[in-house]
């Protein structure tokens, strides 16, 4: 279970809390866009490691756009940042890439989310119906609009079912052994954050993504730099041999993400 920090620490005031994904383009001049996976990532480490990191996100201002890239819902995420201490998110891209809202009241992301729904185009029912006899896999009470998630056994599911889906025109991502999601075509975490920084007309080489599980794997197939937190998983770092712009951390999630922030030198003096 992650413990949260606790303190009086002052939490950030979002950048952006309206509809329009370009409210205060102009002035969204961030040193540092941290992308960032929540579980095993920004929730990984321990106490200390974990407030250390949040109590500088927390002093950096209009220095940091912080994204939460996330397979949870809305509602984990609304839960987390009550929590005393935590940064709250100027953007968040939700239900493994499908949900893009904004950090302070919820508010989708019109553009992007728009294009989640043309592609999805209802389909969860679909997708139920698709899967119901096929064996490995357990259904997530998982409440996502536009995503199917299961459980899996890595043991008994079919090569054919994944071929199965991606045949009616859906994704598959697999992570941790354990976990299964149907995805509209072409959407995943990656995907939607290369959107959402388009729209934002924000510079790639800002840009920092962070994750540990192999759903997080097309976050580090953009063109930003990236690091896979020293708890990632072993398919995980398997799939980022020889990408040049990932950081592979020796410490775990938080401590990762500061590694990592220290190594790019996002904050580092003009000129230094």
């Amino acid at each position: 279970m992650v413990s949260h920090p606790s303190g009086s620490t002052p939490t950030r005031t979002p950048a952006t809390a309206h509809p329009s994904v370009r409210r205060n383009a102009v002035s969204l001049t961030p040193r540092l866009v941290l992308a960032t996976d929540l579980d095993g990532t920004f929730l990984g480490g321990d106490d200390q490691q974990r407030q250390a990191l949040y109590a500088d996100l927390n002093s950096r201002g209009d220095d940091l756009l912080l994204i939460f890239v996330t397979g949870r819902d809305l509602t984990f995420v609304a839960d987390l940042v009550s929590q005393p201490g935590m940064p709250t998110p100027d953007l968040i891209i939700g239900d493994v890439g499908t949900t893009i809202v904004h950090g302070r009241d919820h508010a989708p992301v019109t553009e992007l989310q728009d294009w989640v729904d043309e592609r999805w185009n209802g389909a969860n029912e679909r997708v139920r119906d698709l899967l119901a006899d096929e064996p490995g896999l357990r259904l997530q009470p998982v409440m996502g609009q536009r995503r199917v998630s299961y459980y899996y056994d890595p043991a008994t599911l079919q090569a054919s079912t994944i071929a199965k889906v991606e045949a009616a025109g859906f994704d598959v991502i697999t992570s941790a052994d354990t976990f299964l999601d149907v995805l509209p075509r072409g959407v995943a975490k990656g995907p939607t954050l290369t959107r959402l920084v388009a729209a934002l007309d924000l510079p790639a080489d800002a840009v920092l993504v962070a994750g540990d599980t192999l759903n997080d794997l097309s976050l580090f197939q953009t063109a930003f730099r990236g690091v896979a937190v020293g708890n990632s998983e072993p398919a995980l770092v398997e799939r980022l041999a020889g990408l040049s712009d990932v950081h592979h951390s020796a410490l775990p999630g938080c401590a990762g993400i500061a590694d990592a922030i220290e190594h790019f030198r996002f904050f580092a003096p003009s000129g230094a």
